[in-house]
């Protein structure tokens, strides 16, 4: 995909890797969609940014968990350029709760998360691919993350959420080819203000080292890492579809990984 005049949508896009992938498509002359459900003042900053890189870029409000949000997101680009090239499926939530305790969960939760991070996706995939197809091409890219692959993660209802994330990422890459690709990528702990404001300064301390430990490449993610993969899967790979990337700096391979601590021990 050639990204200069092209026309991305970026959910969650108001900090983070969601702001990282936004600002850089705009560096490469992409128009933006910048979207947020409630940081309004990140998504501003993130907005203003894209439009200094010298970018056209409009801003959304909408929640991804409503599909009649994610279809009115799809029309405002279409009304604004006529066009959809790519989606990043960045949005996405979770609960924080030690995978060893299955009674900090209940079925809310994992209704909430699978709302936003599974079916919110699907339903922003649904809402572009009509545009996709009537120019005969596009390309997505969900964000997904290695705990699927290591186990662990912030909950179990995440980790869920994410590997069905990933089996859609698959099925949808089958049925939407040749025209649309659809790739993920997973990546590991980030630094980001998501997990800082999750578990804490403390613990989040004690989980960089641990992960940064564990790392082949010794070091956590900053959200750019992150970012690069996913512009890359829009823009220089053409005849890749159904990839799930890991983007965890090895971690899956760091044979040191600790396991959680059972409550009580």
């Amino acid at each position: 995909m050639k990204l200069s005049g092209s026309v991305c949508i970026v959910t969650g896009s108001a900090t983070g890797v969601g702001a990282s992938c936004a600002t850089m498509l705009a560096a490469k002359g992409a128009h933006v969609v910048v979207n947020y459900s409630r940081s309004e003042g990140e998504a501003r900053e993130t907005l203003a940014a894209c439009e200094a890189a010298g970018a056209e870029a409009l801003l959304v409000r909408a929640d991804v968990a409503d599909d009649a949000d994610c279809r009115r997101m799809a029309d405002a680009a279409l009304e604004r350029w006529g066009r959809i090239d790519g989606l990043v499926n960045n949005a996405g939530v979770t609960k924080f709760a030690n995978p060893a305790d299955l009674d900090l969960l209940e079925a809310a939760d994992f209704h909430r998360l699978l709302d936003v991070n599974v079916i919110g996706a699907f339903q922003m995939i649904r809402a572009v691919v009509p545009a996709m197809r009537a120019q005969g091409k596009g390309a997505i890219v969900n964000v997904s993350s290695n705990a699927t692959a290591i186990g662990g993660g912030s909950s179990l209802a995440y980790t869920a959420s994410k590997g069905a994330l990933n089996a859609m990422t698959l099925t949808l890459a089958r049925v939407l080819g040749p025209e649309i690709r659809v790739n993920a990528v997973s990546p590991g702990v980030i630094d980001s203000r998501w997990l800082r404001d999750g578990v804490g300064e403390a613990a989040f301390a004690k989980v960089h080292d641990q992960f940064a430990e564990t790392a082949v490449l010794g070091r956590v993610a900053m959200p750019e890492d992150v970012a690069e993969p996913v512009v890359w899967l829009l823009e220089g790979a053409d005849y890749i579809t159904g990839e799930i990337l890991m983007v965890d700096g090895g971690v899956r391979l760091g044979a040191g990984l600790a396991k959680p601590v059972r409550p009580g021990t």
